[in-house]
C-alpha cells in the first residue's frame, strides 16, 4: 500500500528557513513583497483577481476577537507549532507545495513526462492565480497584520487580508487531491489546514485573513480542475496508427521482450496552456528508416555507446528522469527554485515564474508528443537489431515505450533555458548550456538519434518562446 505522504517528506527538501520579528512593521505596507499591483497581473483560469469575490474582514467585536486568538496561541507555542510554522513558511512560500507535487510524482505512479507535465502545470498555475487574486482583494481591504505579539515568520509588507499563504494552500491541497486520488481521504484538506494555521500561530494572519485565503484558493482550485476535466487527458487511445504510418520495423515498435502499449499516444492532442494547440510547432519530418542520413546517426549512436566516458555516464544517468524520479521537468523546477530562492523573489514573482515553466514544460510535452506520433519513427535499438548492425546491442539507459523523433528531454530543456533565461537574464548562457547536455545526454544514452536532440531543443525554443512572449504581455514588468 502506498504510504501516505506527510510533512516530514515537505520539509525534507526546504533549505534555509525565515525568522522575523515582531512590531508593527509590516502594516506599513511598504518593502518587499508588497507588489500592489500584482493583483492586476494576468491570470491563466481566472478572468481577473477580482472574478472570485473575497467578502470583507470582521470589525469591531469580531475583529477583537481574532485579535486576542492570536495572543493567546502565541503564549501557546509548543515545539511541533515551531516545526509547523517553519514548515510551511520558507523563503519560497509556494516551495512546500511544489515540493509535494515532486514528492507525488516520484512515488505515487506518475510514470510518464507528460502526466507529470499536467500535474506541475496544474498545481503552480492554480497558486499563481490565487496569489494574483489575493493580492486584488488585499488591496481592496487593505487590512493591517496582527501586532503586538512576537512573530515566528515574516508578515510581509502587503495587507494581511486574504492570506496568500492559505490561498496558496487551498488552491494547491485542491488540485493535488484531484490529480492524485489514490492518497488517504483529506491528506490534503488536512495539510492544508496546517499551513493556514501555522500563520496564525506565527501571529501574522487572523483567523479571518486564513479562512478567506483558503476559501478563495479552494475556488480557484476547483476552476482549474474543471479545465482538467475538459484538456482531453481522459481520452483513450483505440490503438489506430495514423494514415500511412506502419509497422516495423519502418515505423516505431516496442522494444524487445515489451508488449506494453505506446506511452499517452494521444497527449500531443491535449489542450495546452499557451500554444493554441499541440501542433502549432510540429517539427518536419525524420529522415526515413534506412536513408544514409538516417544510417550515418544510427552508427553515431553505435560509435558513441562503444566510446562512453565515465563523464558521459554520469551525465547520461543525471537527466536520466525515468519512473521513481520528478521526471524532466520536475528537475527542471529543482533547478528553478535555486536561482528563485538565491535571487529572494517574493510571493508573486516567485509564482509568476513557477507558473511560466510548468505552463512551458507542459506545452513542451504536449508539442513533442504530437510530433512523436505524428511520425512514430523507430528508436536506435531496434533499428540497430532490424538493420543488422548488432543483433544483440542494446542501448546504456533503458529504451522508453514510445516513438523517438523528437526527444521529450529536448523538448523540455529547450522550452525551460527560454523562460527562465527570460527572468533570469545573466544567466541565460548556464540554462542554455544545461539544456544542450540534457538532450545530449539521450544520445549517451543510446536512447536518441543527434536529429531527435537538436530538432526537440528547437521545439522547445519555439514553446519557449511562446511563453515568453506571454509573459512579457501581463502586466508584471521585469
Amino acid at each position: 500500500m502506498r504510504r501516505a505522504i506527510t510533512l516530514t517528506a515537505v520539509a525534507a527538501s526546504l533549505g534555509a528557513l525565515l525568522t522575523a520579528c515582531g512590531g508593527d512593521g509590516a502594516a506599513k505596507f511598504t518593502g518587499a513583497g508588497v507588489e500592489a499591483k500584482a493583483g492586476t497581473w494576468r491570470t491563466y483560469i481566472i478572468s481577473s483577481g477580482s472574478e472570485i469575490k473575497v467578502p470583507a474582514p470582521p470589525t469591531g467585536s469580531k475583529a477583537a476577537s481574532e485579535q486576542k486568538e492570536v495572543e493567546r496561541l502565541a503564549g501557546e507555542r509548543s515545539q511541533q507549532v515551531q516545526d509547523a510554522v517553519k514548515q510551511w513558511n520558507p523563503p519560497v512560500a509556494i516551495r512546500p507545495w511544489m515540493d509535494l507535487n515532486i514528492e507525488l510524482v516520484s512515488h505515487g505512479g506518475v510514470k510518464d513526462p507528460p502526466t507529470a507535465s499536467r500535474s506541475y502545470a496544474a498545481t503552480s498555475i492554480a497558486m499563481y492565480d490565487a496569489i494574483v487574486a489575493a493580492w486584488d482583494w488585499k488591496y481592496e481591504y487593505n487590512r493591517k497584520a496582527p501586532t503586538g505579539v512576537q512573530t515566528l515568520t515574516d508578515a510581509g509588507g502587503a495587507p494581511s487580508y486574504p492570506s496568500e499563504h492559505a490561498a496558496i494552500a487551498g488552491a494547491a491541497s485542491t488540485v493535488l487531491n484531484y490529480l492524485f486520488p489514490a492518497e488517504p481521504v483529506g491528506t490534503f484538506d488536512d495539510l492544508a489546514k496546517q499551513a493556514a494555521d501555522s500563520r496564525v500561530q506565527a501571529g501574522v494572519n487572523f483567523r479571518s485573513d486564513v479562512d478567506a485565503g483558503l476559501a478563495l484558493g479552494r475556488a480557484v482550485g476547483e476552476k482549474v480542475i474543471a479545465r482538467l476535466k475538459a484538456d482531453g487527458y481522459d481520452k483513450k487511445w483505440d490503438g489506430t496508427r495514423p494514415a500511412g504510418i506502419g509497422g516495423p520495423p519502418q515505423f516505431w515498435e516496442q522494444p524487445p521482450g515489451i508488449i506494453t502499449p505506446p506511452v499517452q499516444p494521444l497527449a500531443g492532442t491535449w489542450k495546452p496552456w499557451v500554444l493554441s494547440k499541440g501542433d502549432q510547432f510540429r517539427a518536419p519530418a525524420p529522415a526515413p528508416y534506412g536513408s544514409p542520413q538516417f544510417m550515418t546517426e544510427l552508427n553515431e549512436v553505435k560509435t558513441v555507446k562503444a566510446n562512453l566516458t565515465d563523464a558521459q555516464k554520469s551525465i547520461a544517468q543525471f537527466w536520466a528522469g525515468g519512473a521513481g524520479t520528478a521526471l524532466p521537468p520536475g528537475l527542471w523546477n529543482q533547478i528553478a527554485f535555486v536561482y528563485i530562492e538565491g535571487t529572494h523573489q517574493d510571493v508573486p514573482r516567485a509564482a509568476r515564474i513557477i507558473a511560466a515553466l510548468n505552463a512551458g514544460e507542459a506545452d513542451a510535452a504536449i508539442a513533442v508528443w504530437d510530433t512523436k506520433f505524428t511520425y512514430w519513427s523507430p528508436r536506435p535499438l531496434n533499428a540497430m537489431r532490424s538493420l543488422g548492425l548488432d543483433p544483440t546491442w542494446t542501448s546504456f539507459l533503458p529504451t522508453p515505450i514510445f516513438p523517438s523523433y523528437v526527444s521529450g528531454h529536448a523538448g523540455f530543456s529547450g522550452a525551460a533555458a527560454g523562460i527562465l533565461s527570460y527572468f533570469f537574464p545573466s544567466e541565460a548562457a548556464t540554462f542554455e548550456a544545461k539544456a544542450q547536455e540534457a538532450a545530449l545526454s539521450r544520445l549517451y544514452g543510446g536512447i536518441h538519434f543527434r536529429s531527435d536532440n537538436e530538432v526537440g531543443l528547437d521545439l522547445g525554443h519555439k514553446v519557449g518562446q511562446a511563453v515568453v512572449d506571454r509573459v512579457k504581455q501581463d502586466g508584471a514588468g521585469t
